[in-house]
């Protein structure tokens, strides 16, 4: 017989989590979810609180689109009910310039390969109807690049990540949907990692049919909670017109679980998934709070501290490639260049969650996720300095102290 091993009590200490996501879970999230009762996943007050959800994630997303709602899971889950609707044989263009977006590109070009395509090569097939766009790595997604494309291509849908965290790059939202109403191809867009950071609004690029993001970053709730989706009237009339090879992940009856039937909103949902009480409350605080602090806001207070951060690294000696607000990807010191897995091992095993780069080439991310104060940023710039030391690098403390100094001016003794 074989003895019965029982581990000891799992005991995870708090950690910093600076690294492109999952971010910090807000306090007040933390606390919805572990004070909800234990209800019935039925019960009146959590079906409101889906309602209510549903109607504050519209205010969250700018738009009037009924078929918003959450997706029970992460961003994956998010992003697999959006790419649901590209059927076998589809045309689409994906622009990749990054992990994420490369990612993307994989997903839609498993949806898009024929039987054949894909048993040719079950986990990494080459579909003849997909195109992806390679834009080299610390690069944008331009206007012009997302125009040639299309007009060249002309498919029935074109793809791209928002914000490309491989990378750490921002991607052209406006000329992409300008090119897909010209060309009129229906656009997907990646935005896990900028809704709840950015400032925009969906409503206002018509040229995207379909959106997915994650609860765990923007949002700063905790991850396999729900994944917020938006689809316009237009994607949800192609996916009725060719159906889709998915029941668990089908955008139309993910929305009717949500109470939307056939366009509009009804008193409760006519499609069962068994939900968590603890997941609606947290992911109900989160959209509370995103709403209280307001968007433009938000995006101010990212850009800000990312302007601290991105300055003070600069001023170690590290060399910034990124254009986000919420992560900072750099290049060491070229005394340390080729180290940065190393510095990135042993920040993380002081409990400092930096990330390296999951693509070529390896370059260090910070994330800011939820840490925006002058405090939360100096302690981030204090570790990442000792880091540099730690591996021999040098650098004038002096002048890192007098950029933190020059952007919060006194908030740390407000503090």
């Amino acid at each position: 017989m074989t003895a019965t091993t029982i581990f000891p009590p799992l005991h995870i200490p708090a950690t910093i989590a600076a690294g492109p996501g999952p971010g910090n879970t807000d306090a007040r999230v933390l606390a919805a979810y572990a004070g909800a009762g234990i209800a019935d996943h039925m019960h009146a007050d959590v079906l409101r609180g889906m309602v209510e959800a549903k109607h504050m994630l519209r205010q969250v997303w700018g738009t009037k689109n009924v078929h918003t709602f959450g997706v029970a899971g992460t961003g994956w889950s998010g992003l697999d009910v959006m790419f649901s609707a590209v059927m076998p044989g589809d045309s689409v263009v994906v622009f990749n310039n990054g992990t994420f977006s490369g990612i993307d590109g994989l997903t839609v070009r498993m949806k898009a390969a024929t039987a054949e395509e894909l048993a040719a090569a079950p986990f990494d097939p080459k579909p003849a109807s997909v195109t992806i766009i390679d834009v080299p790595h610390g690069q944008s997604v331009t206007a012009e690049i997302a125009q040639a494309a299309l007009a060249k291509h002309k498919p029935k849908w074109a793809v791209m990540a928002h914000w490309e965290t491989g990378s750490g790059r921002i991607n052209d939202l406006r000329g992409f949907s300008d090119a897909c109403v010209r060309h009129g191809v229906m656009g997907l867009v990646d935005a896990v990692s900028s809704l709840g950071v950015a400032d925009f609004r969906i409503d206002e690029y018509p040229g995207v049919q379909g959106w997915a993001s994650c609860p765990q970053k923007g949002i700063c709730c905790l991850p396999l909670t729900y994944a917020p989706v938006s689809f316009t009237d237009r994607y949800i009339a192609e996916l009725r017109k060719t159906g889709t090879r998915t029941f668990v992940h089908n955008p139309v009856l993910e929305a009717r679980h949500w109470g939307i039937l056939d366009g509009k909103d009804v008193e409760k949902g006519t499609y069962h998934r068994t939900h968590s009480a603890y997941a609606v409350a947290a992911f109900h605080e989160a959209l509370r709070i995103t709403l209280q602090q307001g968007l433009g806001n938000r995006a101010r207070a990212y850009a800000r501290h990312e302007a601290a951060l991105r300055d003070a690294v600069e001023a170690m000696g590290c060399t910034v490639t990124s254009n986000m607000t919420s992560l900072v990807v750099l290049n060491l010191p070229q005394a340390l260049a080729g180290r940065e897995m190393e510095l990135v091992q042993n920040c993380r095993a002081q409990d400092f969650g930096i990330w390296p780069t999951l693509s070529a080439p390896v370059q260090v991310r910070i994330g800011i996720l939820n840490l925006l104060s002058p405090a939360a940023i100096t302690d981030i710039v204090t570790r990442f300095g000792q880091a540099i030391r730690d591996l021999g690098g040098a650098f004038d403390q002096t002048a890192v102290d007098a950029v933190l100094d020059r952007h919060f001016a006194g908030a740390l003794a407000a503090e």
